[in-house]
């Protein structure tokens, strides 16, 4: 694809944003589908998409060959900034689901505190004074009360977060926001999770792969993903409660 990337660059950005479009759009239907495992099931992947070309278009018309960056990174970053700014402004997530996930979260650290270990998911239902099938329950419903707002990432000024740090040979947004010992410490969480939610956590976010391959590989159905996916991400904000 680079050779094909090429020929659409021009010292004022792409010369062809059609064909930019059509050559990335793989990419936007990637970023949405791997998305959606953190998004409640209310959410349609065709609106993601949507949100995503037009951040695709953005780049295209953004993109300078002259800053040393590749387009697919720049790209990517603009992709998910609009897939994100427009769930912030649907208001997505219900209050009442956002309380549910600080309880799970709250009851999964009382847990972890008492027994020195993750709790199973039958400890933590009871813990909540619901049944197992209530609880998993909630947690297909409270997917998504984890995502990072866009709005997180503007500066007092409201100047954009992508416009302040563009993407270069030598840049990366992530390393502004890491901390050593915060580091650390999700490390060791992430090593203090069960098997099964350790390798869905890999199979998402180091392989890359979108709930229906994540069910797949595991042999559990799509919505069982959203479960478990749901409370590693408790289990991981109990254990870092106070870092």
């Amino acid at each position: 694809m680079r050779s094909n990337v090429n020929a659409m660059y021009t010292a004022n950005g792409l010369s062809d944003k059609e064909q930019c479009l059509k050559e990335y759009a793989p990419l936007v239907k990637r970023i949405a589908h791997h998305m959606m495992v953190k998004l409640p099931s209310s959410v349609e992947v065709d609106d993601i998409i949507q949100a995503g070309m037009m951040g695709l278009l953005d780049a295209a018309g953004r993109y300078d060959e002259l800053r040393g960056a590749q387009f697919e990174t720049y790209a990517a970053q603009r992709i998910r900034g609009a897939m994100l700014d427009e769930l912030r402004g649907a208001d997505w997530l219900p209050r009442s689901l956002r309380r549910d996930m600080r309880r799970i979260e709250a009851a999964i650290h009382r847990l972890q505190q008492t027994f020195g270990r993750a709790p199973a998911e039958s400890e933590i239902a009871k813990e909540l004074g619901v049944s197992l099938p209530e609880y998993q329950q909630m947690l297909l419903e409270a997917r998504g009360a984890q995502l990072v707002y866009y709005e997180d990432f503007h500066g007092e000024d409201d100047e954009d977060f992508f416009d302040r740090h563009e993407t270069g040979d030598n840049s990366n947004p992530l390393a502004l926001l890491q901390d050593e010992r915060f580091r650390g410490a999700l490390i060791k969480a992430i090593d203090g999770l069960p098997e099964r939610e350790r390798l869905m956590m890999a199979l998402h976010y180091e392989q890359d792969l979108n709930l229906r391959e994540i069910g797949e590989v595991m042999g559990v159905t799509e919505s069982r993903v959203c479960q478990l996916h749901s409370q590693a991400v408790a289990r991981l904000r109990g254990w870092l409660k106070g870092h």
